[in-house]
């Protein structure tokens, strides 16, 4: 049975996703995950339902710890999605967001990554240094969705980490459905060669003459 085929039928395997945090501020908090253990770069996973699909997310937040800027590479190349992470409080962060897209846009070598932008820190509004409308230029430019959210009061949290994850299923699904035509391809090939080997064999078997 193909993919495709599974995907049309009631059997839906599990998924896991493999999803990596970077910018300026920290974004996941134990208050949505279950356990916390803060390091330097904080791994969490945590099982999610998206369109009625369960999903195992596997989360690598590495935003805030400049640090480690050198193990960037490791991680871009590694995730499959990624949330791009601003402080509303900071024009600064905003701007950092321009080179980690194009890092990863090169290291991934796909123009089309899952992306979506968060504008972090929602609930300070009071402090906000970065206006919307100016957030929301960039992400209609870059073709990512753009949320403003709070990971401390959990607003927009659970929407930000499913829109993402619908953009990687997609993206899963239609490697999917091509290596179903690479393999339907394959296999009409396959039968028209053992088609003309049977009739080679036919015709070259010895042919009984009544003389």
């Amino acid at each position: 049975m193909s993919r495709s085929q599974l995907r049309a039928g009631r059997f839906q395997p599990c998924r896991e996703l493999h999803i990596v945090v970077l910018g300026a501020a920290q974004f996941v908090h134990n208050e949505w995950i279950e356990s916390y253990d803060p390091t330097i770069e904080d791994t969490y996973r945590t099982h999610i339902n998206v369109d009625n699909r369960q999903v195992v997310l596997e989360i690598l937040d590495t935003a805030g710890t400049e640090q480690f800027v050198a193990m960037r590479d490791l991680y871009m190349k590694t995730g499959q999605g990624f949330l791009l992470v601003f402080s509303i409080t900071s024009n600064s962060s905003l701007g950092e967001l321009a080179q980690l897209r194009e890092e990863i846009i090169r290291i991934k070598d796909d123009e089309n990554v899952p992306i979506v932008i968060v504008g972090n820190k929602a609930d300070l509004e009071d402090q906000r240094a970065v206006p919307r409308a100016r957030a929301f230029s960039i992400s209609q430019q870059w073709g990512a969705p753009y949320y403003e959210a709070s990971a401390r009061t959990r607003r927009n949290v659970n929407e930000v980490f499913i829109d993402l994850c619908r953009q990687m299923l997609r993206k899963d699904d239609l490697s999917d459905d091509m290596l179903d035509d690479r393999d339907d391809k394959f296999d009409a090939v396959h039968r028209i060669s053992r088609r003309r080997k049977k009739r080679k064999k036919k015709d070259g078997a010895p042919r009984c003459i009544i003389l």
